[in-house]
């Protein structure tokens, strides 16, 4: 994560549910950290590549795509896939 050493005038408004800025809200490690500052630590959670070079932005959108996917069970598993394609 890139430290953010200075205050910087935000540039856009994002809107969010009351839900979803509670859920945000719990997540900052002090009350003094901005959604900003979470929200980056959030997003450093997705890869920005490996030992092959960068992710483009469409494979990191997938792969926190298929990451959730995971996480509430929309996944197939390969026996089911062989099963499917009659191999």
């Amino acid at each position: 994560m890139v430290p953010r050493t200075e205050w910087l005038p935000m540039a856009t408004r994002i809107h969010l549910s009351p839900e979803t800025r509670d859920r945000l809200a719990a997540l900052r490690s002090t009350p003094r950290e901005t959604y900003d500052e979470l929200l980056n630590k959030l997003l450093d959670l997705v890869p920005e590549g490996d030992e092959e070079g960068r992710y483009s932005d469409a494979f990191r959108a997938g792969l926190l795509s298929a990451r959730l996917d995971v996480r509430v069970g929309r996944q197939t598993d390969n026996d089911q896939v062989k099963r499917q394609l009659d191999l």
